[in-house]
Formats: structure tokens, sequence, C-alpha cells
């Protein structure tokens, strides 16, 4: 069989969120290219970068334009004109082509922008309500990243409980530490002069970092910088007017790019990792904290629980005031740093991306086999 992928989202430089888990998955589904008696043909409006896997029998990329309005034009027509056509076409996003000969299949990692509409531009907005409807509405299946997702798409979309099916994302291999930098020469490179409280997610009004760097600028130790890593997303601006609206602007940092490499020292030497989204699909940051051993402080809503188990201690993300109390109380207890390190280590050991991928091909050969009704 073949399997057509839409691979934009995986084809950009910098991989968060959405890029990431189309990137993952495709490194995985070539893996196994090499083993099934399977074929994948990715679509994509560009050339494809050097770090996508490269072509060969099992593995080709199909190019096709206009990139502009794409699923709309440009892949529909294609997958109509040109034989042979993939028995299944899967989009790791919300938006299938707009008409399609094959049977498809798409992913959804939240709905934030149904419950958060002010947070976001008005033609990103446009888009994720309009093109989501008629994408649920053909798709043979929808993948997502948690059961606090699946709930949110039917209760959104009125599709069936059957055709929605969490597939819970990976996380990258650790990081060796032989390919690390050592802590001075991070210091050095990203001006990090004390010990600090960490941030690492897209600069977006559903991150809730406003209330992170108030509640930041109230805790007992003065000590302590705040690392926000993460590129600008939208309506940011107050974010980064925050710092001196709460009078911590020399102990807040931004990096708005940290490398792969780079990252895992980030985490390894912060006092703990916050994440006090008003909502996610998922929360993946919450594990790779765990992996390299930083207790974690995230919200009690949506997906967030589903994330950190057990081995995270949880904030409601509204209430300023509890944010600070639960970073207080992580700070002043070496016991508490401890036992959350240690659950975490545990807990990431159930997530992993071959696990991710091989549940998604599995659904996606179950729905190309399936009789035609």
């Amino acid at each position: 069989m073949i399997i057509g992928i839409d691979g934009n989202e995986a084809n950009v430089i910098n991989k968060v969120g959405i890029s990431e888990y189309a990137f993952e998955l495709l490194k995985q589904c070539e893996g196994f290219s090499r083993i099934q008696d399977v074929g994948f043909r990715i679509y994509l409006k560009e050339q494809p970068r050097d770090d996508l896997p490269k072509e060969k029998n099992s593995w080709k990329y199909r190019v096709v334009g206009p990139s502009r309005f794409w699923t709309q034009i440009g892949l529909p027509l294609d997958l109509y004109l040109h034989r042979t056509r993939p028995d299944i076409f899967f989009s790791p996003t919300h938006y299938a082509p707009r008409f399609s000969p094959i049977p498809t299949v798409i992913s959804i990692m939240d709905v934030s922008y149904i419950y958060f509409p002010e947070m976001f531009k008005k033609s990103d907005l446009y888009q994720l309500r309009h093109w989501t409807v008629y994408s649920a509405k053909k798709a043979k299946k929808i993948f997502t990243i948690s059961k606090a997702s699946k709930n949110d798409i039917i209760r959104v979309y009125g599709v069936p409980e059957e055709r929605v099916v969490v597939t819970y994302p990976g996380i990258k291999t650790p990081v060796t530490t032989n390919q690390l930098l050592n802590m001075e020469e991070m210091k050095k490179k990203y001006g990090i002069n004390k010990d600090y409280i960490l941030f690492v997610g897209t600069l977006q009004p559903r991150k809730n970092i406003v209330r992170l760097i108030e509640a930041f600028s109230k805790i007992e130790n003065k000590a302590l910088d705040l690392i926000i890593v993460g590129k600008k997303g939208w309506l940011f601006e107050e974010i980064f007017a925050a710092p001196g609206r709460f009078g911590v602007e020399n102990s807040v940092k931004f990096l708005e790019f940290v490398s792969d490499s780079d990252l895992p020292l980030l985490y390894k030497h912060a006092t703990c990792f916050v994440l006090p989204s008003l909502y996610e699909g998922f929360g993946l940051p919450i594990l790779e904290a765990m992996q390299y051993g930083c207790p974690v402080i995230t919200s009690n809503v949506s997906s967030l629980p589903e994330a950190g188990g057990d081995a995270a201690l949880y904030i409601n993300p509204e209430d300023v005031g509890d944010i600070k109390d639960k970073i207080n109380l992580l700070l002043d207890s070496k016991k508490l740093q401890k036992e959350l390190q240690e659950k975490g280590y545990k807990r990431v050991k159930k997530f992993s991306w071959e696990k991710t991928a091989q549940e998604t091909l599995k659904v996606l050969q179950d729905v190309a086999f399936a009789p035609k009704t």
C-alpha cells in the first residue's frame, strides 16, 4: 500500500508543537518503510529540507503547487489527476485536502481557537474555524494527543467517539553528555548568571506567561532569574512588557530560540520548570523537563494532568497567588524536588515516538483496507 502524507509542517527550520509532531512521525514512518510492505509519498509545497529522510524506493517526495491555498486547490487537484494515487492520505494538521478521491485522516492537537478566539490572529482564526469544520466532517479518523482534546473534538464537531483516536506524543531521545556544552559555556552563550526558573513554549496569551511573570515578581527568593524560552507567536507584546510592569525587568530573560542540543542543559540546571498554560493539547515540555530531572509545576486544567500524572505539582493557572505559593513550596523543599524528579524519570518511560507512529500506522492501514461504503 502507499500512504500519502502532508509533510509541510515537518519541512520547516524551527520545529515546535505541531511541526515537531509531524517531523517525529515522518522519521519513524521512514524507518517502517524499510521493514514493512508499505510505501510513503510525502507531499510538499517546497523542496524537502536536508533534515527530512532521503528518498528511496519506498519513500518519495512530491512537490505540488501552487503554495497559496495549497490544501484547497493544489493538493486536491494533484490527488485527482496524478496516477497512481496513494491508498490513503494523512494530514498531521487540521487541514485535509478540500476534496479527495481517497480516504483522508487528519490530526487535531487541540481546539484552543474555540475556547480562546481572542488569542489568535483573525486570519489564522478564520482558517482554524472554517477549514477544520470540513476536514473533521470528511475525515475517516481524527488523531489527537490527549483524552481531554478528544472530548473537546467530539463536543465541538459532533463526530462519533470511535472516529477520534488518542495517540500520545513521544519525547526526543535524550542528548548524551558529550554533545552538551558545559554550564559555564551555556551561561556565557545565553547570559545566564544566576539560578533560574525555566519556561519553554511559544509566546502567546494562552501560555499565561504574564501571570507567571507576576507570580515570579512575588516569590521570596530574589536571587533567581526567570528564563523564558520560545519563539514569538502572536499577541506577545504584553508578555514583553510584563517584566517592566512588575519590576523584574533585570531578572527575566527571553531566549527566542534555543537549539535542541542546548535545551537539555537548561532543563538539567533549572531550579524548576513552570508551564502555567490556560489550555494545552498535551504539554510536551512537561515530559522533556522530567526527562532531564527538572521538577515540574503546571496547570490543573485541560490535558496537563494527563501529561504530568503524579510527577508534577499543580496550580490554578488563573490564580497568581497559587502560582507564587507552589513555586515557593518547591523552592523550599529539597525533599519535594527529589520526589518529583524520581517520579518524573519513571513517567517519561511511558512515552515514545516509535509507539506513537506504530499506533498511527495501524489506524491508517485499517482505514485504507476498510470495506468501501
